[in-house]
């Protein structure tokens, strides 16, 4: 493998052909000068699909086979969670850099493996949390940084909607807790990287508490001060196609938002409506950009292994608060994706 990497785009192996393959498809197959892809899975018609579909470069009949390939220069792992450590362990041996989904290990004391595993090969691995990307987070983290509502006091986010799982995201041994580790991390990463220091977590499960998690209420105390409430569930029917509202309030104005962050109003020294970024609504561009100027030139990328590790802290001590039971041990056996 050559190291003319600033010249030539990034070849990409994606581990998996499920919703996450589609997802980053859809985002990258529009920037061939930046990265090509090429589709990997157990089950071989899978990534033959999926290579027609999006127009790839190529197919792997097992993950095995792109990890060992010397046409690729980074590997996407796509698969359940259990089985992230382990895939990224092996691609860093065989001389590739990685990226890995959220979320993007079963614990916070993987990253130890991991980041040994960094030091010793040279490589490095990207966690591919694009809501740290998201225009909404840009837009809030400026507006914070020029104190347009004064010291920031109070934050209530409304993650709160129905989704339907089904398959390995209904099996904790697969994908962890529950709810707000397998897609609440996203709002956890959200307002962890605000521009304010989290201090304190301490997490509520409603119902019954029986079975898999589907809802979770955590707070969060700042260094600053200010105090944040994400509400976060996957079984609750929401009108207008799960449009919800979000407020911040502080000592000089207020902000309401769209949760996913169709629109943002300020009503503070000075007064805004505006659209954050519908073209890239959900920060996929802005992180793929990040992700392959960092390849390219050796440099961090905005969202590092720390902030991950610390999202994952973060929801830890969530679920011991919340007296909810810690995630089963990773399953051996891989799941055809």
């Amino acid at each position: 493998m050559t190291d003319d990497r600033a010249t030539r785009p990034m070849r990409l192996a994606l581990l998996g052909c499920g919703y996450a393959a589609h997802l980053h498809s859809k985002t990258l197959r529009g920037r061939k000068r930046d990265v090509v892809r090429y589709y990997a899975s157990r089950n071989i018609a899978n990534a033959v699909e999926y290579n027609l579909k999006y127009r790839g470069a190529g197919t792997f009949g097992s993950y095995d086979e792109a990890i060992a390939s010397d046409d690729i220069d980074v590997v996407a792992v796509l698969s359940p969670p259990a089985q992230h450590l382990d895939l990224t362990l092996r691609a860093l041996g065989a001389g590739k850099d990685v990226i890995v989904e959220k979320p993007p290990f079963m614990h916070s004391s993987d990253f130890d493996a991991v980041e040994r595993a960094c030091a010793a090969t040279g490589h490095r691995v990207f966690v591919a949390e694009n809501y740290y990307y998201k225009p909404l987070a840009v837009a809030l983290r400026k507006i914070f940084a020029e104190r347009l509502i004064g010291d920031v006091l109070f934050i209530h986010l409304n993650a709160i909607k129905q989704q339907v799982t089904d398959g390995w995201r209904d099996d904790p041994a697969l994908t962890g807790t529950g709810a707000l580790f397998e897609g609440g991390i996203h709002w956890v990463n959200f307002l962890a990287n605000l521009g304010m220091d989290v201090q304190q977590v301490h997490g509520f499960r409603p119902g019954s508490g029986e079975g898999v998690e589907r809802s979770m209420l955590c707070t969060f105390q700042y260094d600053s001060g200010a105090v944040a409430t994400l509400s976060y569930s996957w079984e609750v029917p929401t009108t207008f196609k799960g449009l919800r509202i979000s407020r911040i309030y502080g000592s000089k104005g207020s902000i309401m938002f769209e949760t996913n962050g169709i629109f943002c109003a300020v009503n503070g020294t000075r007064k805004q409506f505006f659209f954050p970024g519908l073209r890239d609504i959900a920060g996929y561009k802005a992180m793929f950009r990040d992700f392959v100027r960092a390849w390219r030139t050796g440099d961090e990328p905005a969202m590092n292994l720390a902030k991950a590790r610390r999202d994952l802290e973060l929801i830890e001590t969530a679920y011991r608060t919340a007296g909810v039971q810690p995630a089963a041990l990773p399953a051996k056996e891989e799941v055809a994706l």
